[in-house]
């Protein structure tokens, strides 16, 4: 009996790859090779050429070799397939099976209200007689049918399965790395980073694993991204060559990740006409420093002709920008974006700007604005190809923010909703905090009101045409890539968010525990499945029980952001996040007393969040300062609010971990081991979490808990 006939034992284990057939040292992740096993063992004719057909012709032959499949490119000879993958423009073949099957793939896609196009990454699936079909337009098509062809199963070989039409709704879909190239004194390698160190840069220098980068960018193409870029936001010197002296090593990358249709882009630093051009000024107004841009950019697009564009901090903690010569982000934005332009890039402009020399005795100041206040005037002044990329939230990655009002003030500009797919504030992959449902939630906002166009219409823009998606990565060396193997489950959501914003994320989580516990190489199926969805699927509302109450942030130790503080930033440079008091708790935002922020928002939700009386419970804080007593629309006062979510996380946290108990022997013990680990850590958290913050309310208000449980 071999090994994948294990589910048919009376007692039930978990079963290994056999030894010695994968690289040992990364988790295979979403792609293990059992995800394989439908298409693996089937005959399968792949029909077309390029680089990205050869991709998978690759992926196919690898499966095919595993499982006893066979497949055939572009044969002279009529065969006998089961699937077909097939370029549209490509030759007739002999084969009347196959020439049947692409006519009726073509009426199916007619069928389905289909244009003439797939459009450079879209695919049709179909069944026609015994054989399932795969049509595309374009190389990038084919590779993307075929990762859905095994996120499929054996339901892409289903009889009765019927047409699917599938087009990526976000044209870019970027990962930003914020990867040292030499390692930070501070930050590290790595900034913000919890899996390891970089896979692109170690002390100084190219990795040179050039291996895991390419099977980093399978597993990023098979979950639909297509764009990173492979440095920090934050630009030091080292990162600034890599723009020219260094730019062979970006290269390199971009070399290994082009077969997976990934394209490189590179944060820079706007100060580089100083830093690495000589000239005494950054100016965008000074006809020196556009034509060094531009020499600049021809050169990168020479070495790298399918260079995706630069990304860029300006004006924000520290980094350069256009502020240093009279001119505003427009300005600066349009310099870089005019030498992207004759080769098709983009700059991605952060709208991370804010004051961070703030003083927290002037109520009068309010990072929330900042965004807003400096960019929704600039609105209609960027050039086309300027992104502009703007944080799903006002502030800062909380874990409760209500939505960016950036989003809806700006309609003659592209605009790029950030994510944070590392776990800054959530738990940095200690914690299981599966963000799917809070990124949909944005996502499926309705910021001029419900029922009118959502932020998922705002980054997907007319036609298509809209700035995208992009997440800062959570990845690193770690043999599991993200630290914590459950929150690998984030990294994919991302990807699938930005094929298709408007995805379920229940569904989405279903995808990716099928591929990473394939159910034919688990003991248990159906238990993995219950035991996964009852510990990931309110995770992140968990993580918000324990942590900070009803939209108040950054109750964080400074610095590394990880564990409780609740005053750890409260009387500091960065900004006033609660101004609790033994009266009440929370930013007054509103129009009538407050910062005003509330009214940066559409008429709708600028009239909801005004008054504590509309305001939506979870937000209360961010937007109002309430007594302590003040009634919740749960019915529940502030206060006792407080307690009981508190309590109730690390309850849910202790029930988390006794869940995943239960998968002991079932599933491959070096990730049931570092999960277990990692709830242990998460459980100390949450209690600590909890003992500070009820103590620091108690101790504040003088009002106990009406449940009489011990706070200290």
């Amino acid at each position: 009996m071999n090994a994948y006939e294990s589910t048919d034992l009376e007692e039930s284990m978990f079963v290994a790859e056999p030894p010695g057939v994968e690289d040992p040292r990364v988790h295979p992740a979403w792609l293990p090779p059992e995800a394989f096993r439908a298409l693996g063992a089937r005959r399968v004719l792949v029909h077309g050429d390029g680089l990205l057909v050869d991709t998978v012709l690759d992926e196919v032959t690898r499966a095919c070799t595993r499982y006893g499949g066979r497949v055939w490119h572009s044969p002279s000879w009529d065969v006998d397939v089961d699937l077909v993958l097939l370029l549209r423009d490509a030759d007739e073949l002999p084969s009347s099976a196959v020439e049947a099957a692409r006519s009726a793939g073509e009426a199916a896609l007619v069928d389905l209200g289909g244009d003439a196009t797939l459009g450079d990454e879209g695919f049709l699936l179909t069944r026609a007689g015994d054989l399932t079909v795969l049509l595309a337009d374009a190389p990038a098509g084919l590779l993307y049918g075929l990762f859905h062809v095994v996120r499929l199963c054996a339901a892409a070989f289903d009889p009765a399965r019927p047409p699917e039409l599938h087009r990526p709704a976000l044209r870019r879909r970027m990962l930003n790395h914020w990867d040292n190239v030499a390692v930070h004194p501070v930050m590290g390698q790595v900034e913000r980073g919890y899996a390891g160190g970089s896979i692109f840069w170690a002390g100084g220098r190219p990795r040179g694993d050039l291996a895991r980068i390419r099977e980093y960018g399978r597993l990023l193409a098979a979950s639909g991204i297509n764009a990173i870029s492979v440095n920090n936001v934050n630009v030091g010197h080292a990162e600034a060559l890599l723009l020219t002296d260094r730019l062979n090593d970006v290269a390199q990358i971009a070399g290994v990740l082009r077969p997976y249709g990934i394209r490189v882009h590179l944060s820079v630093t706007f100060a580089a006409p100083v830093v690495l051009g000589g000239l005494p000024t950054a100016d965008p107004f000074d006809e020196d420093v556009r034509a060094w841009w531009a020499a600049t950019t021809r050169r990168v697009y020479e070495r790298i002709d399918d260079f995706g564009g630069y990304v860029v901090k300006a004006d924000s903690e520290g980094q350069p920008g256009p502020f240093t010569y009279g001119r505003d982000h427009a300005d600066g934005a349009n310099v870089l974006a005019e030498a992207l332009a004759p080769y098709g890039g983009v700059v991605h402009w952060r709208a991370f700007v804010y004051n961070h020399h703030q003083d927290w005795r002037d109520r009068s100041t309010d990072r929330a604005r900042a965004a807003y206040d400096h960019f929704a005037p600039l609105d209609g002044r960027f050039r086309t190809n300027v992104v502009l990329q703007v944080k799903f939230g006002p502030v800062d990655f909380q874990t409760r923010e209500p939505v960016s009002p950036v989003l809806a003030a700006m309609p003659a500009t592209r605009i790029a909703v950030e994510l944070q797919v590392t776990q800054e504030y959530t738990g940095q992959q200690r914690h299981v905090c599966h963000l799917g449902p809070c990124w949909s939630e944005v996502l499926r906002f309705a910021p001029w009101g419900p029922g009118g166009r959502t932020i998922a219409d705002v980054a997907t823009g007319e036609a298509g045409t809209g700035g995208g998606l992009v997440a800062v990565a959570n990845t690193g060396d770690d043999p599991f890539w993200t630290g914590h193997p459950l929150a690998q489950a984030n990294l994919y959501t991302f990807g699938r968010f930005a094929w298709d914003p408007r995805l379920d994320p229940t569904a989405v989580l279903d995808e990716w525990m099928t591929l990473t516990f394939p159910p034919s190489a688990t003991a248990d199926p159906e238990l993995v499945r219950r035991t996964l969805h009852e510990i990931m699927d309110d995770s992140w509302r968990t993580y918000e029980r324990y942590t900070a109450p009803l939209g108040v942030g950054f109750m964080v130790h400074p610095g590394d952001h990880y564990g409780p503080d609740v005053d750890g930033y409260e009387y500091s440079r960065w900004g006033t996040y609660h101004f609790a008091d033994r009266d009440g708790v929370g930013v007054d935002r509103s129009r009538a007393t407050g910062t005003g922020f509330a009214g940066q928002y559409p008429p709708y939700w600028a009239d909801v969040y005004e008054s504590p009386q509309t305001c939506p419970d979870e937000l209360l804080l961010f937007f109002h300062h309430v007594p302590y007593t003040h009634v919740l629309h749960s019915g529940s006062t502030v206060i006792q609010h407080i307690y009981d979510t508190h309590f109730a996380g690390v309850e849910e946290v202790t029930v988390m971990r006794r869940r995943w108990r239960t998968l002991n022997g079932m599933i491959d013990p070096a990730v049931y081991e570092r999960v277990a680990e990692r709830l242990d850590e998460q459980v100390r958290s949450a209690t600590e979490w909890r003992d500070q913050i009820n103590t620091y309310f108690f101790r504040k208000s003088g009002i106990p808990d009406a449940r009489g449980r011990r706070i200290h």
